[in-house]
């Protein structure tokens, strides 16, 4: 028999064993909870946590504000307190950091946009001095006088702007949920509606309250030195349904009819089912003149050149021009005001709420001797 003292140490023994049972059941569960956490956390993938540890961490104060206290919330006092207000056509300018965002991704999805030349203005009343022609030069001996020489001819070029707007809507319900990415789901929304709208501007604008787009330019078939300033020359197909027995020499016919200054950059302009059917081309001896791009991220090519496509280029039919061929880089302006202003409206449409966005953007042919149309017409 052994005696109490030794009962309550048994006792005491028994308790501790059993307390550890439970501490080492309790760690195992511990240890599963994290497995399954780990488990979650890749499967959404190592970009997700990026974005997100990014967004979190590196956004700074003024877009922390615009996003959660303006564009969720409503709240306008945050923004006035770090001078967000845009002036008299009301919302508020949209942070950099957002608005090089929505610019980056107009840039990817607009076509004239990537090879065009872009101007940043601070008003609508941009205007640019385009020569026509050089100054005049001469022979003398190394003592002889200089005689005055000729001055250039200059033109003005204004392109017409227009007020580029978006109205993308979310629920109230979508605002609500935090895990709802408001920032990328704003950029993406505006900035595909700006490309889509000024992609038509820029092609067929008519210049009123909009840009002056390239097919809304008058057209002539005369050499460069032969044209008025502002006149675009064309090519004939040579067939009313399409092209002659010689597609492929139509197209050879356009890139050299630019100087040779200026097919240092060139490309080509078209939609994709224009494209279509000249992929299909072939040279005499049985090569297709269409060439695909070697390396990921470059454009195909074309007798060389690379081939942009837009979508609102027309399609080959009788008396259109379906195919642009230029340096677009000399042979367009665009202009823009750098800042983009939202305004919030949560009233317009209960239980939506818009965010009405906006953005001055201008264009225009700036040197006509730089970009070259095809014209269906035998």
């Amino acid at each position: 028999m052994s005696s109490p003292n030794d009962q309550d140490v048994l006792a005491a023994s028994f308790d501790i064993v059993a307390r550890q049972d439970r501490t080492d059941d309790a760690i195992a569960e511990l240890r599963t909870e994290i497995d399954e956490v780990k488990a979650r956390i890749a499967r959404l993938g190592r970009t997700g946590v990026s974005r997100v540890a990014l967004a979190a961490g590196e956004r700074g104060v003024e877009v922390k504000g615009f996003v959660e206290g303006y564009l969720r919330q409503g709240r306008e006092t945050e923004l006035k307190g770090l001078n967000s207000a845009t002036g008299t056509e009301g919302g508020f300018a949209v942070p950099s950091e957002i608005d090089v965002a929505i610019a980056a991704t107009v840039k990817a999805i607009s076509p004239l946009r990537q090879v065009a030349q872009v101007v940043s203005v601070g008003s609508a009343g941009y205007r640019k001095l385009v020569s026509t022609g050089g100054a005049a030069s001469g022979w003398v001996s190394e003592m002889a006088p200089r005689p005055a020489t000729n001055t250039s001819a200059f033109k003005e070029v204004s392109p017409p702007s227009g007020e580029l707007y978006a109205n993308p809507a979310a629920s109230q319900t979508m605002l609500d949920d935090a895990a709802f990415d408001l920032e990328s789901w704003l950029t993406a929304e505006i900035a595909v509606e700006f490309a889509r709208a000024e992609g038509a501007a820029f092609i067929n604008g008519t210049g009123k309250n909009q840009p002056l787009g390239i097919l809304r330019m008058p057209t002539a078939d005369m050499r460069d030195d032969e044209r008025a300033f502002g006149t675009l020359e064309y090519i004939k197909s040579g067939a009313d349904d399409g092209f002659d027995v010689g597609p492929d020499l139509k197209l050879v016919d356009m890139i050299h009819s630019l100087k040779s200054n200026l097919r240092q950059g060139a490309c080509w302009l078209m939609n994709s089912r224009t494209l279509a059917e000249l992929r299909k081309l072939k040279t005499a001896d049985g090569a297709f003149v269409w060439q695909a791009s070697l390396s990921e991220g470059q454009p195909d090519r074309l007798l060389g050149y690379p081939v942009i496509e837009a979508e609102d280029m027309p399609d080959i039919d009788i008396g259109e021009y379906p195919i642009a061929f230029g340096n677009f880089q000399a042979g367009y302006l665009i202009t823009e005001r750098s800042a983009t202003s939202i305004l919030r409206d949560p009233f317009t449409n209960k239980p939506f709420v818009h965010f009405y966005a906006t953005k001055r953007v201008g264009g225009q042919v700036l040197d006509s001797n730089a970009i070259k149309l095809l014209r269906i017409e035998a």
